[in-house]
């Protein structure tokens, strides 16, 4: 009597199931679950071929074929690496790749560990050069209705922006979204108008940038902003109630926070080059020594400047020069270059700050003022003056000055110098919240 034959050794069959979306994957019997039933099916049916299911699940939800970075996907080549599998099986070779170019990667591993793969609903063997042709043609219909749908997608989106419409990404501050629109957030508008109006004053991203981080303030991810952020803001056109789809502006769907004549007036200064905004920022820089320099006679010296060309020459004057008063012999200079003389001070300022006695008694006013604050951090800003004084705006270096600097003399020997020793630990405090803001960066 005739026996019928058995196969050689049990086929381990690894079932792989993919969904583009995650919608309805919460439902008792999904999408991967029908895919599932349908290979098991299938290897049921081989069973006389020694076909038998495994029980690792390899499930990809919400991942588009387009890509091969899906974890099913990767636990399932990890194993054929290790020999556990000898099929793949799969609803629809789809499910699998929707491009050529992965899939001919993914074949390359099937052969290379010698595993088959098996589609249900469309028959053909890729161990033979026919089922080879066949996989590729089909396969070029994948990529192909995968790009068309791109398509599709790419004209929606250029349609939906072209009236207006908001479709999703990155949403800027002054605006939240509700049910998929733009909504104006006041409490936000009103400091990007204040960004606006403030930049039309200082004319100077860079100094701007400068005066935000010193107030702590912070986009709309909490990140202390920078000057290409205040770049970026500026320039976006969804402030004016655009909507922006590659490179040209349409009406949008949402409210304008900043008006016309604030953008223009923005923009003009925005279209002067770099070189020139920094010159005319450089021009506005406030005097550091108003009323606090004087002649060695008494007399004070006031800030004047004079314009050559292009180029501003700022200086301090004696009154007693002036007004034409007479001053008897003179023996110290009665004009002096700014630039200079502030340089100058400066310099003393930060001598004076870093010797021992003066160190000694800031931390000692500190440690009595606020028992909270750091030596380590006290000791470093007084030496890392000069470092800390070129990060604060023009305007605050002036404030800054103002406390320290009691009087300021020219004698025929120089300068001579008064701190206002008591006030030394409250600028350091001050001064050390720009240096933690950049360590917290």
């Amino acid at each position: 009597m005739e026996m019928n034959a058995r196969p050689n050794r049990r086929l381990r069959c690894a079932i792989y199931t993919r969904k583009s979306s995650e919608e309805g994957l919460d439902m008792e019997f999904n999408s991967l679950d029908a895919q599932r039933e349908a290979c098991e099916a299938y290897i049921a049916s081989q069973k006389s071929e020694g076909w038998v299911a495994t029980r690792e699940r390899y499930d990809d939800g919400g991942f588009s074929g387009g890509t091969i970075d899906r974890p099913g996907l990767k636990q399932l080549l990890a194993d054929i690496d290790d020999g556990l599998v000898d099929v793949v099986v799969v609803y629809k070779i789809d499910r699998l790749s929707r491009s050529l170019m992965d899939f001919s990667k993914l074949v390359e591993v099937f052969d290379r560990n010698g595993v088959t793969f098996v589609s249900v609903t469309q028959s053909f063997n890729t161990t033979t050069s026919m089922g080879r042709l066949t996989l590729n043609i089909l396969l070029s219909f994948a990529q192909f209705e995968r790009e068309v749908i791109g398509e599709r997608i790419r004209d929606k989106v250029a349609a939906s922006r072209k009236r207006g419409i908001w479709m999703g990404g990155y949403v800027p501050l002054g605006y939240d979204v509700q049910d998929r629109k733009l909504v104006v957030n006041e409490v936000e508008a009103a400091s990007v108008r204040r960004i606006f109006q403030r930049f039309i004053e200082l004319g100077s991203a860079t100094v701007l940038a400068r005066e935000l981080r010193h107030e702590g303030f912070r986009n709309k991810q909490g990140t202390l902003i920078d000057k290409g952020y205040l770049y970026r803001l500026l320039n976006n056109r969804v402030y004016r109630g655009e909507a922006l789809h590659k490179g040209k502006a349409y009406p949008g769907e949402h409210d304008a926070i900043i008006d016309a004549d604030l953008w223009d007036q923005v923009h003009a200064i925005l279209q002067e080059s770099p070189r020139k905004r920094a010159n005319n920022s450089r021009a506005q820089t406030p005097a550091l020594l108003k009323g606090l320099i004087f002649s060695e006679n008494g007399a004070a010296m006031t800030p004047t400047s004079t314009k050559k060309g292009a180029k501003l020459y700022r200086y301090y004057v004696s009154m007693d020069v002036i007004r034409n008063r007479e001053t008897g012999e003179e023996t110290a200079p009665m004009r002096l270059a700014a630039g200079m003389v502030e340089g100058a001070v400066v310099t003393e300022v930060r001598r004076i700050l870093q010797t021992p006695e003066v160190v000694t008694q800031v931390l000692a006013a500190l440690k009595r003022d606020d028992g909270g604050t750091s030596e380590t951090d006290a000791i470093a800003v007084l030496h890392e003056f000069t470092a800390l004084w070129s990060q604060l705006f023009p305007a605050e270096q002036a404030r800054i000055i103002q406390l320290l600097v009691r009087r300021v003399t020219v004698t025929t020997a120089g300068l001579e110098v008064d701190i206002r020793r008591e006030g030394i630990a409250g600028v350091i405090r001050e001064m050390m919240v720009p240096r933690r803001m950049e360590v917290a960066e």
